[in-house]
């Protein structure tokens, strides 16, 4: 008889930080390894050990390359990890470059802190550095979509297209003869960018993100938002100010903004990217042209009409200048990154408008302006906001309920056990009822630290 634990170490009852470990005596695997981000009580998680032994763990697979599903893999490494960290061409590319985003970005933010002396840490540490990431990279592998791998004698998986972000795959695992598919983040049906996701056939057991697992997309007319809010900043001489993800949305903005200027919807108002983790991001678009729809043509006209900001020099000589134009600059729920100096300098002005255009998680800056709040604390100052906030959801990278349920739908078994994660716990117990009234399926919502058992 074999038994395999399941540890929810992340991801379980929040949207954030998906860690899921699978422990037998044959092979340990953690699927993904993501940071906490949101609320503080999320964020201290992240400097705790995790309570397992990760010298230990053989394999971490790796859905896609978002900082909340690879953002923990340095500190895995610290700790003592040695095995091999898989994923797409893409997914390690897109990790590469948020990793060293993501320390980069630690590293100064300590170093303000401690010069600011605004920490109540003495002296304020980043989480982990530049020299955590490189060692981390050591440990990447790379495997092709739709490839069989083998972990061990009883474990093979397969990596399968999922759309979500360029490089996205859900993982399916099959141990001692059962079938465990974990669905990382699924993406739209209807992209822009992306090809929709493939579907599972067959899951006994089925770990889902459940993200927008209560609701449905508006269905908006986004060309025609964008056309309007862009009228409405050349008619009050300001700027219009979006935070985006550096992957996918930045991509997805820039090439939806290319194509209204092409059609003649709006006037060739300057539009900046200030993201340098963005910038990188298009390069991997220009180096892995079979995972998304654009033409090698169609991005270099789009990348040529974009104004990229490369340095924090060019940031301030894009504040300063007065015509009427459009920044596009990280993070997408205005957590960190360059778009912080934009509102904190721009954000108290009725010329100023801000575009949030996806999810936005608890506590989050993002989330407050969503919310109606009127300032926000930026680098340890209170930061009035009298900008016009505005919100896009049908942008979002995440399927919502109806696509969830389609995703789901072509699984042709009935599964033992459906485990929902990835959501907040309002969307989960929504997203539970609709599986069980849809495919009278049964559903866990685990909880974190929660070990599950399961005899194979």
């Amino acid at each position: 008889m074999n038994k395999l634990q399941v540890h929810f170490l992340g991801g379980s009852g929040t949207v954030t930080g998906s860690k899921f470990y699978l422990h037998t005596e044959e092979i340990k695997i953690m699927v993904d390894c993501g940071l906490f981000q949101g609320i503080k009580e999320l964020r201290e998680q992240n400097w705790e050990r995790l309570p397992i032994d990760v010298s230990q763990i053989d394999y971490v697979l790796l859905t896609h390359g978002h900082l909340d599903h690879c953002g923990y893999l340095p500190l895995l490494v610290r700790h003592g990890f040695r095995g091999k960290i898989l994923g797409t061409g893409p997914s390690l590319e897109i990790a590469r470059i948020i990793l060293k985003d993501s320390a980069k970005i630690q590293e100064e933010e300590a170093d303000k802190a401690n010069k600011e002396a605004y920490s109540k840490h003495d002296p304020a540490l980043p989480l982990y550095t530049k020299e955590d990431v490189a060692l981390a990279l050591n440990f990447f592998e790379q495997v092709d979509e739709g490839e069989q791998i083998s972990l061990s004698d009883h474990c093979d998986a397969r990596f399968l297209y999922n759309g979500h972000i360029i490089g996205s795959i859900y993982i399916e695992i099959n141990l001692y003869g059962k079938r465990f598919v974990f669905s990382g983040d699924v993406g739209r049906q209807e992209d822009e960018l992306l090809d929709p996701p493939k579907q599972p056939e067959w899951a006994d057991y089925l770990f889902v993100e459940s993200t927008y697992g209560d609701r449905l997309h508006p269905n908006e007319d986004v060309g025609q938002i964008l056309v309007e809010l862009v009228n409405e900043t050349l008619r009050k001489k300001g700027t219009l100010i979006i935070p985006s993800f550096a992957v996918e949305r930045l991509q997805s903005l820039m090439y939806q903004l290319w194509k209204l200027y092409k059609k003649n919807r709006i006037p060739n108002i300057p539009i900046f990217v200030d993201s340098p983790m963005g910038n990188n991001v298009l390069e991997v678009f220009k180096h892995y042209p079979d995972w998304h729809k654009l033409t090698p043509e169609e991005y270099r006209n789009m990348c040529n009409h974009i104004n990229i900001v490369s340095s924090y020099a060019e940031t301030w000589k894009t504040i300063d200048d007065p015509r009427p134009k459009i920044v596009i600059a990280g993070s997408g729920m205005v957590t960190g990154g360059r778009v912080l100096t934009y509102i904190k300098q721009l954000g108290d002005m009725v010329s100023t408008s801000i575009l949030l255009v996806g999810y936005q998680a608890e506590e989050t800056r993002g989330r407050k302006l969503l919310e109606g709040e009127t300032e926000l604390k930026i680098y340890g100052k209170s930061v009035p906001i009298k900008a016009k906030v505005n919100h896009l959801e049908s942008l979002s990278a995440h399927a919502d309920q109806e696509e969830l349920l389609t995703w789901m739908g072509s699984i042709k078994n009935v599964p033992e056990k459906i485990f929902l994660v990835h959501g907040e716990k309002t969307a989960m117990e929504a997203y539970k009822d609709k599986i069980q009234e849809k495919f009278g399926w049964r559903c866990h919502i685990p909880t974190m630290h929660e070990v599950v058992e399961i005899i194979l």
